[in-house]
């Protein structure tokens, strides 16, 4: 009988167990997202949209509650953030939403093919 007034308590603690794991699960995929849009946002000429290609990198389930914002390659970086929604287990209940920014360098347009202007040129018969 002792167990049986137990048995809400074990319940909540479970449940609070499961909505941590995915409020956890929900940041690691804005950080995969905006990580994966500043990386298009930072290429010379990507193949799709920065926001595509962030929403590409997040599972389907969260994809519903996702916005990406990215800016173009201003001061030699790309920056994007990303917003995903946190589900909730338990009905009634709102847990925001979880939020990461990812910055990285533009691509220069050098695609290292030993021409002159790299580091090594004139030690392979670059400049010749």
């Amino acid at each position: 009988m002792e167990f049986l007034g137990f048995l809400p308590i074990l319940i909540l603690v479970a449940l609070a167990a499961v909505q941590l794991g995915i409020a956890a699960y929900a940041a690691q995929q804005a950080g995969t997202a905006a990580r994966a849009a500043a990386r298009t946002a930072s290429l010379d000429e990507p193949r799709t949209s920065p926001q595509a290609a962030g929403e590409a990198a997040i599972s389907g389930w969260l994809a519903d509650g996702t916005g990406i914002s990215s800016g173009g390659c201003g001061g030699g970086e790309a920056q994007a953030t990303a917003t995903v929604e946190i589900p909730s287990v338990i009905p009634g209940f709102d847990f925001g939403s979880a939020e990461k920014s990812a910055t990285m360098p533009c691509d220069d347009g050098d695609d290292f093919d030993g021409g002159t202007d790299s580091p090594g040129a004139a030690a392979m018969g670059g400049d010749r």
